[in-house]
């Protein structure tokens, strides 16, 4: 393994003091949407926002993710149609009543037609082992390394000025069938990305306080 210097500027405490509250206030804008323009979004941005989240940092650099991007409007079609047979029981059988109870608050029920709305859906795969050799080796904290590279994924959406929902219709395996993804992989997450449609809302909510979340030891 070849090793080169690090390019590191170092910055003003003045200048991290004004990058780090302006990130902040624009991620305190985000918002998960569950209302969808058809309006198309450049193909362009779609590749700049996953190459952002290929960036992210993975167990021994094994880069365990996969990202399929979903326009065709029949697979979409077809998504929609599993998940919303996923959610159907998950409402109706499947959830506890305290798991209802905290979800009624957001108003969602078992139809999904923003899989269908939203000109992109990105599904995230999960690869628990690396096929990239002659004998398939064991890839290392997958799951860690997949949520950190979604959590790029996110604020890279959020930054190029579009919306996105986390959606996990559970179970998933449906999204491994339709996309006819290998063996090695699993769903992780099925985001759709886009514009909100003018009328969109979004539920009065508030996040826990900053003591509430950190301790400082």
């Amino acid at each position: 393994m070849a090793f080169q210097k690090l390019d590191f500027i170092e910055l003003s405490k003045e200048e991290m003091k004004k990058r780090s509250g302006d990130f902040l206030e624009m991620m305190k804008s985000r918002r998960s949407v569950r209302n969808f323009s058809d309006k198309p979004v450049p193909r362009q941005i779609i590749d700049n926002i996953i190459n952002t989240a290929a960036t992210a940092p993975s167990g021994a650099n094994k880069q365990p993710w996969k990202f399929v991007v979903v326009e065709d409007p029949k697979i979409k079609k077809q998504i929609r149609i599993a998940a919303e047979k996923e959610e159907k029981e998950f409402y109706g059988h499947r959830a506890t009543k305290e798991w209802l109870e905290d979800l009624n608050r957001f108003g969602t029920d078992w139809q999904k037609p923003f899989l269908e709305a939203a000109p992109y859906l990105i599904v995230v795969f999960k690869q628990v082992t690396d096929t990239s050799r002659k004998e398939a080796r064991k890839n290392y904290h997958v799951s860690e390394s997949v949520g950190i590279a979604v959590g790029f994924l996110l604020a890279a959406i959020h930054n190029a000025g579009l919306v996105s929902l986390t959606h996990t219709p559970s179970p998933m395996k449906f999204l491994q069938e339709i996309l006819k993804r290998p063996d090695n992989e699993r769903t992780y997450l099925l985001i759709p990305v886009g514009y909100p449609t003018k009328d969109a809302e979004v539920p009065i909510i508030s996040k826990k306080s900053f003591d509430d979340i950190s301790t400082f030891v």
